[in-house]
């Protein structure tokens, strides 16, 4: 039953992970494709840099962070009634979102960095390790003001504070710390552009290139 469970909820997860808001907002609403341009990454920081900050720039955020909540959610839940294991059925199924999100089968898996999709998902696995993590996000990101650095800063943060916090089970951990390392590995080529000083800098106020 809970191999069929989760069998189901990782094929669905990595589904809708794959479908990607950047990409489908640049070709809906500039008809273009944001993998053009910028530092050419689908995900919602070069959507910001290269169209600016409307109203669909935000609603891409949105977009990444609810495809991933619903079925994390509803994984969660089913996992929680049927054994007891809400976070394992949480972390289990964002880190397949995750993986969507990073290398979607609909766009020949050339996705984005998978960072929103792990936002989503750390609130659902325990909100006292979202709170944390958030908030060394935030900081992190309006100090240096690399979203490469606070992203996988924020990262990192969460299974360290999960484990503290004890999790359901190893396999919890365990789950946490791929995640954690999924987002930083997809961020190698921004450790790159830090190392030669070409790192583009956060800024609410950007404006469309």
């Amino acid at each position: 039953m809970m191999a069929i469970i989760l069998i189901i909820s990782g094929v669905v997860s990595y589904l809708l992970g794959g479908v990607n808001g950047a990409l489908l907002a640049s070709r809906l609403f500039h008809h273009e494709d944001i993998r053009q341009f910028g530092s050419k990454n689908p995900g919602f920081t070069n959507y910001k840099r290269v169209y600016g900050n409307g109203v669909v720039t935000w609603l891409v955020l949105v977009f990444d962070v609810f495809k991933t909540a619903v079925p994390v959610f509803i994984t969660a839940l089913v996992m929680k009634e049927n054994f007891g294991l809400w976070q394992f059925g949480a972390q289990f199924s964002g880190l397949c979102a995750m993986l969507g999100h990073c290398f979607p089968i609909w766009y020949k898996f050339k996705g984005g960095k998978g960072f929103l999709a792990g936002f989503a998902t750390i609130w659902f696995v325990d909100w006292r390790m979202a709170l944390v993590a958030t908030g060394v996000f935030l900081i992190i990101l309006f100090t240096v003001k690399y979203m490469s650095v606070a992203s996988c800063s924020a990262a990192l943060v969460c299974p360290i504070v999960l484990a503290f916090l004890q999790p359901q089970s190893i396999w919890v951990e365990l789950l946490a710390i791929a995640a954690a390392a999924l987002v930083i590995l997809r961020h190698h080529e921004n450790f790159t552009k830090l190392m030669k000083g070409t790192e583009s800098k956060f800024s609410l106020s950007s404006k469309k290139n």
